[in-house]
């Protein structure tokens, strides 16, 4: 099975849970997106549907932060439709971001849609994340379908909240992992 990394804005440096992951688990990857530092929405939706489109395996999704909000947005677009390969069997979203924020450095990902995921979820917060209200994570996580974990103060679950390879992160994708149900993607 295949682990697609969906990182946040800036990608995820070296010291980041999800980099760390890349380069020590078997078959994963990272959704590479041509713009890091200045995200839209749509260029980086396509960049994740040719990803799945080109990846001939079942695949588990781990976004963090603005891939959270990159997730969601396929979740609830026309990209799902599709009569080809039964691909994505879960996704784990870790420190979803409030995309709505006037501050907010991506607003082409506002508003965060709300549409149940059609595969098993899990949705990580932390209740000290400076991007995202620990009861908006909840409230997105029931919208989502998915189970809700709170691992208290981690900040925003990047590079900086000392996860080192995350263990606990391991374990629930681990679980993400053993779900049966399946969803076709691919349209071509």
């Amino acid at each position: 099975m295949k682990i697609l990394l969906l990182p946040g804005l800036y990608n995820s440096g070296p010291a980041h849970w999800q980099s760390l992951w890349e380069s020590s688990l078997p078959n994963v990857s990272r959704v590479q997106q041509e713009n890091w530092d200045q995200p839209n929405c749509q260029d980086w939706l396509a960049s994740l549907e040719q990803q799945l489109c080109d990846t001939d395996e079942p695949v588990i999704i781990v976004a963090h932060s603005l891939g959270c909000a990159l997730l969601a947005h396929w979740a609830q677009s026309s990209l799902l439709i599709s009569a080809d390969q039964d691909k994505v069997r879960g996704a784990l979203l870790v420190a979803p971001p409030d995309v709505a924020r006037a501050e907010f450095p991506a607003p082409s990902f506002s508003p965060m849609p709300t549409t149940r995921m059609p595969f098993p979820s899990k949705v990580i917060a932390s209740d000290n994340d400076p991007w995202c209200e620990l009861g908006l994570a909840q409230l997105w996580a029931q919208a989502w379908g998915a189970e809700f974990h709170c691992i208290g103060a981690q900040g925003h679950i990047n590079g900086e909240s000392g996860l080192a390879a995350w263990a606990q992160g391991q374990q629930w994708l681990a679980e993400i992992m053993q779900k049966p149900k399946t969803l076709t993607i691919c349209t071509r």
